[in-house]
Order: C-alpha cells, then sequence, then structure tokens
C-alpha cells in the first residue's frame, strides 16, 4: 500500500525533542512581519494537489495550509479543536455517530460558499475515487455521511471508532469545493480550491506559491503575506548552497545530520539557525514471521539483546537521536518501554546466547538484513550496516546488508522475499491507535505476516471504541507487552524533527510538533 506513513521520514532523523535548540519566534512583530513571503526549500516533493489522492508528508503539507478540515491540531497540541467546524461530539454513547455543525459565513478561495454539501461530497469522493496513493484507507468504519442542513455533517460509523475526529483533523479531512472538482476523477491541473488560509496560486516541478486567502475564516492567525515553496528533489547540497547563499529562508525536511550539526555548531557566524521539534515519526526493523529464520523467535530475542540503539545514535545520527524502546513513540498516549524493560539498554551476549539455545540453535545464524538507500533517509544503509557489526561482534551472527531501489524492496516485501528489513512510519494523526492498528491488525500494512487475537481480537476494537483516550493506557501497555514478547517488530528511533532558518524568520518553533502540520501561518519575516 502507499500509505503515507510509508514514505520518507526525515533524513536527519533522531529523537524526541522537549524543546528548541534557539529561540526562534520570541520577537512578536504583528501579523503580516515586513510584508514579506517566506521562502522555504524542501527536498521532499509534493505529490499531489488533490487531497484525494496525496498520502505523502510534502502533499499533506499543501493540504493543511490550502484546505480546512473540520477540525485541526492547535500547535504544540495532540487534540483536535474545532477549525471549519463551530463544534463537534458523538451524538451517541457507542462512539459511532460524529456530527459537526459548521461556522457561519465559510468561504473557498475563489469566493464560493462552504456549507454541509462540501463536507459531504470530499468524503464521499475521496472513499468513491479510493486511490492507491490516497488517503481513504484510513476510514474503514465511515459508513456514510448525512446532510440533514447546509450547516449540519453527520457521519455514520461502522464501528465505534473514538480515534475519526483526529483522522478528521489530519490532511485526509480536507474539505474541497464540490463546484471545482469532479466526483469520480482527480484533478490534475495542478490547481486546487480550499478555504484555508492559504491559496495556491502556482505549482510547477521546482516552485509552488501560496498567497494569503482573503476569505478565510478559522483559528490560524496569519503572521506573513504569502510563502514560496522551493523543492530540491533530494539534493541535500544544493538546498544547503541555497540556505547558505540566502536565497531560501528556511530548510526543511532534507539536511543531514552532519549539515545539521556543522550548521548549529557554526550558527553564530552563518547567519542561520537551527530549531529543533519534536516529532512521532518512527524506525522499526521488521521481521517476516514465515521467514526460516527471521520467523524463530529466539533469533528475533537475540537481535533485540545485542541491538545497541546508543551507538547506532552516536555513530550513524551523530547524538541526534534518541532510542526508541516500544512501538507507540514518546509524547503519544499510552507510550512505555516495554523492550527497555523486557531487553535492556545495554547489549547482552550471554542474554543473545540463552535465547539461540532454547530455539535449539548452536551455530551461527546466517541474516541479510534488507535496506532501501534513500526512501527513509540516506543514513539507512549506513545505520543497516551498522547493526550487521553489531550482531557479528557478538560471534552469534554472520549478517550482511543488502540495498535495494525503494520500488522493488516494496514488491520484495510482499512477495515475502525478505526476513528482516527497515520501515520508517509518518503518523496520520497523533494518536496510539495510528502506531498499532496499521502494525497488527488486519490488513497490516508492514507485510511480515504477524497475527495476534488477543491484540486482534480484543485490544485493537476496545482501544478504538474507547472515547477516554487515556483510559486506553492499560490496554495499549498490555498490547506493547505482547510486541515486546513476541518481536515481530523491534523499534530502533524516534525522530526529531530540524529545521535551519536564517535570523530575521521567527515562528519556526510553531510548526514542529508531533501533529506533524508544518503552519505556514505562524512565520513570520521580521
Amino acid at each position: 500500500m502507499n500509505m503515507r506513513n510509508q514514505w520518507p521520514v526525515l533524513p536527519i532523523v533522531a529523537g524526541l525533542a522537549s524543546g528548541l535548540l534557539t529561540g526562534c519566534g520570541s520577537q512578536a512583530t504583528g501579523s503580516g512581519g515586513d510584508g514579506s513571503a517566506v521562502v522555504i526549500g524542501m527536498s521532499d516533493d509534493v505529490l499531489a494537489t488533490d487531497p484525494a489522492s496525496g498520502y505523502d508528508p510534502g502533499s499533506w503539507l499543501l493540504f493543511n495550509n490550502v484546505f480546512q478540515s473540520l477540525l485541526s491540531f492547535p500547535k504544540g497540541g495532540t487534540e483536535p479543536e474545532p477549525d471549519a467546524a463551530k463544534d463537534c461530539g458523538f451524538s451517541d454513547t457507542r462512539t459511532k455517530v460524529y456530527e459537526c455543525t459548521l461556522k457561519d459565513g465559510l468561504k473557498f478561495s475563489n469566493g464560493d460558499a462552504l456549507t454541509s454539501e462540501d463536507v459531504k461530497f470530499s468524503f464521499d469522493r475521496m472513499l468513491d475515487i479510493d486511490d492507491p496513493a490516497g488517503p481513504a484507507i484510513m476510514f474503514p468504519t465511515l459508513d456514510k455521511v448525512e446532510t440533514p442542513d447546509e450547516k449540519t455533517v453527520v457521519f455514520k460509523l461502522k464501528v465505534p471508532d473514538a480515534t475519526f475526529p483526529s483522522k478528521i483533523a489530519s490532511g485526509a479531512g480536507s474539505i474541497v469545493d464540490h463546484r471545482q472538482y469532479d466526483a469520480d476523477g482527480l484533478r490534475e491541473d495542478g490547481e486546487a480550491v480550499g478555504s484555508g488560509p492559504y491559496r495556491l496560486d502556482s505549482f510547477g516541478e521546482d516552485e509552488a506559491t501560496f498567497s494569503t486567502n482573503e476569505h478565510y475564516k478559522g483559528t490560524a492567525d496569519v503572521k506573513n503575506t504569502g510563502v514560496t515553496l522551493k523543492f530540491f528533489h533530494g539534493d541535500q547540497s544544493g538546498l544547503k548552497t541555497a540556505l547558505l547563499d540566502d536565497r531560501v529562508d528556511i530548510a526543511y525536511r532534507g539536511l543531514t545530520a552532519a549539515d545539521i550539526a556543522d550548521t548549529d555548531t557554526n550558527d553564530d557566524s552563518s547567519g542561520v539557525e537551527v530549531v529543533e521539534g519534536s516529532s512521532a515519526e518512527v524506525q522499526h526493523l521488521v521481521f517476516n514471521m514465515d521467514d526460516p529464520i527471521a520467523g524463530k523467535l529466539g533469533v528475533r530475542r537475540a537481535i533485540a539483546h545485542l541491538i545497541d540503539r546508543e551507538a547506532l545514535i552516536t555513530d550513524v545520527y551523530q547524538g541526534t537521536a534518541d532510542p526508541l524502546y516500544s512501538i507507540i513513540p514518546a509524547g503519544i498516549a499510552g507510550h512505555n518501554t516495554a523492550f527497555f524493560d523486557r531487553y535492556g539498554a545495554s547489549p547482552s551476549r550471554t542474554e543473545a546466547a540463552a535465547a539461540l539455545e532454547e530455539e535449539g540453535i548452536t551455530d551461527k545464524v546466517d541474516l541479510t538484513l534488507w535496506s532501501t538507500p534513500s526512501r527513509y533517509g540516506p543514513a539507512t544503509d549506513q545505520e543497516l550496516k551498522a547493526i550487521a557489526a553489531q550482531l557479528n561482534a557478538s560471534g552469534l551472527f554472520e549478517a550482511d546488508v543488502k540495498s535495494v531501489a525503494y520500488q522493488q524492496y516494496e514488491k520484495d516485501i510482499a512477495d515475502g522475499k525478505y526476513g528482516v528489513y527497515v520501515k520508517g512510519w509518518v503518523p496520520d494523526y497523533p494518536d496510539p491507535d495510528n502506531f498499532t492498528a496499521p502494525f497488527f491488525g488486519e490488513g497490516n500494512v508492514l507485510g511480515n505476516n504477524y497475527t495476534d487475537t488477543a491484540i486482534t481480537g480484543t485490544l485493537i476494537p476496545r482501544t478504538a471504541a474507547q472515547s477516554d483516550r487515556g483510559a486506553t493506557a492499560d490496554d495499549y501497555g498490555r498490547l506493547q507487552d505482547i510486541v515486546a514478547e513476541q518481536v515481530p517488530v523491534l523499534p530502533i528511533w524516534q525522530a526529531k524533527q530540524y529545521a535551519v532558518v536564517q535570523e530575521n524568520v521567527y515562528g519556526l518553533e510553531n510548526c514542529l510538533d508531533a501533529s506533524t502540520v508544518f503552519r505556514f501561518w505562524e512565520l513570520e519575516k521580521g
């Protein structure tokens, strides 16, 4: 599946941050700053301007600024709040009927009125088109959308789904103008009509330009007059040069860990500053449960005993990371440290050997770790080679690494050809459900043939139905403990978001949080 979550994580990935490296954003000069548009450079491409198709970080960046959703995530927050809606809520106790009332006077950027008809059209269209590169896959619980009047939208769900508000607050909930989009086909002209704080003025291969939407009526307080987004198509050195030459104001998603470390060390002389924010992006090793080697529990547990995450972070990511010891990352409700509790932080050859002996394995384990060179960041191959070296240093494994292009990589995983491989995950919404149901529920997107009846039959349905997300902690704790015992995946690290900014640009810290919403409107040039 072309899940958004399987698109590349930040090339500079590494640990969860609790704050900022700089004081960017402290200036308050009023809406619009000095009147200049902000120029952002990034290595990701924007693969779609139509929200029924795009399911990648670059496209969602565009959607979150050009389109409105009924709800949105406030800066620094993980609980959705009303945006195009005046209010929303479940109208039954079983979390199967969700109702929203629209704000008065909503308009699209072309002046057309936004009513409940547009909301229903947007969801119906997305589900009917069901684009394989789109977000329809996020709504298996949605049965139908009803519009009793022009301001009321009622979502009828097939089964209880307390995460539904978070799903519609994401880019997947983008509302389009029913007069401007075909009900049964994607828009392919590179244009977009939404009701968000910005309008898309132009979209080309190397650049997109945005101006403020005069008809916007929502929660964003726009602090600039527009944004220009420059695409560097993976050219990290070109992005760094453009930043240092003052051709872009912000470098986002594309600088290597070395560039970040170098810039942070020399930012007083370079005229730029590094801003660090929190993130819920993660990376795991994935084990094919049907593989003759990786399918053995003793092998998986031995690997878990031998992985040295701290060394990987130091040697590969140059200290710009935090280790991850469970499948739900830090900062997301329900997080625990199941793998730390079960396997510890320091490698143990003794424990690894015992796990293999219990499996009846006395010879060295021949193992290939499969990688793909850039999809999950340019350091992925280096990281996998370091993991192989850690395993081999124990004398218990004879591990090597093979790396293939992403398209072949995905095909081979689907065909069950790999025993151990790497996957990155960019969350759709900051809820523990998004780190568990896709991996361990029906339709497992990891392709590793793992199922557990307690997880699929009890824990996932029960957590999905619980409207009080804080009350799910025990169930999510149990789920994480089961995964740590059975090791179908091995969490490695949790990403930290970085961007590098010119000294006269403020507000970037409000764009880098666990919601993954990059808020153009928070940026201001002084």
